[in-house]
């Protein structure tokens, strides 16, 4: 059982599908893959959403393939759904029109490195630990980090953001030039490895966070970092989640560079505990790093220790040692599944809002209080340090009162947010999940813009159809 996916355009006729099929097998051979299997694992989708399996998945090594691709499906009027690791949240890689997916994984190569420009060339398939594993030796790293093993294009496309935000943006700010296959299978460049522009559109940012929908990534530009001479983690219990809001607030009205922040509720520590063996207090915790030289870093974590003292923290413990750092945020990256463990055989639905940190605490609150209200279990993270926060409901979804109970949770949670000025998801994206909320949102004159530059940039409406803008 999966929740209802109402926005479903409408398949291709099956002569159109057949003669699509027909021009892709001779063209890539075995690198065509219609079992059902390999089909339904690139229409997975980590959430409770129904899996829409696409019609064959074509394996692409560079970019000729894509564009291949693009014209034969374009040709018959054929969906194409590109496919990175897999990763999205939001029912990004279904394919409830059919179609062809095309993995990009074969597309990892680093092509090449500007150690002294602080920016590399790469291909969409690349992940983001590859990279910084390639990057190591030059004293460099790629600080954007969703907690999965994510590929860059798929970062770029799903607008993704993670633990290290607060300090150095999202992938927003880390893409410099993309270029796209359009739906005639020609490239667009979108730009250059100048650090600023003033040429034109700017149409990098258009393609980011589009989730396919407008063309398919085949090269990233994108801005590197230099690996901080110091990092500290630490971690400090707070009696109360507004406790812990608080300090954030103080930390960053204060002007402390944290280079992430991350809350834990007591639900989520609880789960951590158990399934990372770890004994911290099962209470609101904040998770920090300090990134600069081990001056900087002990000034920092000091500051931070005397705002967490005030604002009702405990003890400040915190530590340079890589192995113990790595425990620490391998607990916080393992969240998901500490949480898949405390109930087994249950969906887990993992959804997230975003609003102003002023009014953090307020939403976080508010929502645990909704989750006892309804008798419903979620653990919430939160990338407190931009008002980001996550909640994993755990739901038996051959339950029907209790996924009746849960969409009522995250509605609640998404109508709270809105309310409170902020957004139906901060890095998740829309999807199929969370295309209902656009309106609210942005207002239907917004949407209209979207759908206008849907049919400008994709008149057929072949690129991953039925995701983002709700039909009009």
């Amino acid at each position: 059982m999966g929740m209802t996916i109402t926005n479903n355009p409408p398949r291709p006729e099956p002569k159109a599908l057949a003669s699509a099929l027909e021009a892709l097998t001779a063209r890539f051979g075995n690198r065509l893959i219609t079992s059902q299997a390999v089909r339904e694992q690139h229409g997975h989708t980590t959430t409770w959403l129904a899996n829409q399996p696409p019609d064959g998945v074509v394996m692409a090594q560079e970019t000729k393939d894509i564009q291949d691709v693009v014209r034969i499906c374009a040709g018959s009027g054929v969906p194409v759904i590109a496919f990175g690791t897999g990763t999205s949240l939001e029912g990004q890689v279904n394919a409830p029109a059919g179609g062809i997916c095309i993995d990009l994984r074969d597309m990892n190569k680093v092509l090449a490195v500007h150690a002294e420009d602080l920016d590399c060339v790469i291909e969409p398939g690349v992940t983001r630990k590859a990279l910084n594993e390639h990057l190591r030796d030059q004293g460099l790293f790629f600080p954007i980090d969703p907690g999965a093993d994510a590929s860059l294009g798929g970062m770029a496309s799903t607008r993704a953001s993670g633990t290290n935000a607060v300090r150095y943006g999202t992938i927003r700010e880390s893409v410099l030039a993309l270029k796209v296959v359009r739906g005639d299978g020609e490239i667009i460049t979108t730009g250059t490895r100048a650090k600023k522009s003033s040429a034109g559109y700017d149409l990098t940012h258009l393609f980011i966070g589009a989730e396919g929908t407008l063309g398919i990534i085949s090269e990233l530009t994108i801005r590197l970092r230099g690996i901080p001479e110091m990092i500290a983690a630490g971690a400090v219990s707070f009696e109360t989640v507004h406790g812990a809001c608080q300090a954030v607030i103080l930390a960053i009205q204060t002007g402390i560079p944290v280079a992430r922040i991350e809350l834990l509720n007591a639900a989520q520590v609880k789960a951590c505990n158990a399934y990372s063996k770890l004994t911290l207090p099962e209470t609101p915790l904040l998770l920090l790093e300090f990134h600069g030289s081990e001056i900087e870093v002990a000034e920092q974590s000091k500051a931070f220790a005397e705002i967490a003292k005030d604002c009702g923290g405990g003890d400040f413990s915190w530590t340079t040692k890589p192995e113990d750092r790595t425990k620490l945020w391998q607990a916080r990256h393992d969240a998901y599944w500490s949480v898949k463990a405390l109930r087994p055989g249950a969906g887990v639905v993992a959804t997230d809002v975003c609003v102003p940190i002023s009014r953090l605490a307020d939403c976080v609150t508010e929502t645990e209080e909704d989750l006892k209200r309804l008798n419903l279990l979620s653990p919430i993270v939160g990338h407190v340090g931009d008002g980001n926060f996550h909640c994993s409901l755990l739901c038996d979804v051959d339950n029907a009162d209790e996924m009746a109970r849960g969409e009522e949770f995250m509605h609640r949670l998404v109508e709270r947010a809105q309310a409170m000025g902020g957004t139906c998801t901060g890095e998740h994206g829309i999807g199929q999940g969370k295309q209902k909320y656009l309106q609210a949102e942005l207002g239907p004159e917004a949407l209209d813009a979207m759908r206008a530059l849907k049919k400008a940039l994709d008149p057929q409406n072949i690129f991953n159809p039925g995701k983002i803008v709700p039909a009009g």
